[in-house]
C-alpha cells in the first residue's frame, strides 16, 4: 500500500488500563502526571470506568475497572508517552523523585532519551520518551536495532567522546 492509498488517521485517540481500583490509580495520575477527570463511566449505577484527560497535551487515558486483567497486565509497558526534549524529560524525573517515585531516571535510547520503570499503582509500565532525537535514522532504510539496551548505551558512550574530543 503505497503513502497516498493508507487511510488518514489522526494520532491515538487514548490509551486504556485495567486496574483494581479506580479512584486510587485516578489519584496517582493525577498527582503524578497531572491529569484531570471528565468522565465517569457506570454500569447499572456502579462506577467502572473512568476518562482522565490531560492539560498539557498528554493522551487521554481511560482506566477501566478490571482487578483480574490489571495483575496480569502489571510489569508491562504498553505504550511510551511522548516528551518534547531532554531537559523537559529530565524536569519530569525530578518531579517524580521528589513525590518519592522510583524510575531508572533519563537514560539514552535508540533515537532519542527514554524514562524507563515508572509503575503505577497497579504496576503497570509508565514510559516517557522524547520526540527529540540524538539520532536521525536513513528515512529510506529500516532501522535494524540488534539488543537495544546494548546499543543505546554504546551510542551514548559514542557521543560523550565526540563531546570531549
Amino acid at each position: 500500500m503505497s503513502d497516498h492509498e493508507a487511510p488518514a488517521l489522526a494520532g491515538v485517540h487514548h490509551l486504556k488500563l485495567p486496574v483494581a481500583d479506580l479512584r486510587r490509580s485516578q489519584r496517582w495520575y493525577e498527582s503524578r502526571l497531572g491529569y484531570k477527570l471528565v468522565v465517569e463511566f457506570q454500569t447499572d449505577g456502579e462506577l467502572d470506568g473512568i476518562c482522565l484527560v490531560h492539560p498539557n497535551g498528554g493522551p487521554n487515558l481511560g482506566l477501566r475497572l478490571d482487578p483480574e486483567r490489571a495483575r496480569a497486565a502489571a510489569g508491562f509497558d504498553y505504550f511510551s508517552i511522548g516528551v518534547s526534549d531532554e531537559s523537559t524529560l529530565r524536569a519530569l524525573a525530578d518531579r517524580l523523585t521528589e513525590l518519592g517515585e522510583r524510575h531508572a531516571g533519563v537514560q539514552p535510547a535508540t533515537l532519542g532519551w527514554i524514562l524507563p520503570l515508572l509503575h503505577d499503582p497497579d504496576g503497570h509500565e509508565v514510559r516517557f520518551y522524547t520526540l527529540q532525537h540524538h539520532t536521525e535514522p536513513d528515512p529510506e532504510d529500516v532501522l535494524v536495532v540488534d539488543n537495544p539496551v546494548v546499543a543505546a548505551r554504546r551510542n551514548a558512550v559514542a557521543r560523550a567522546e565526540h563531546t570531549v574530543g
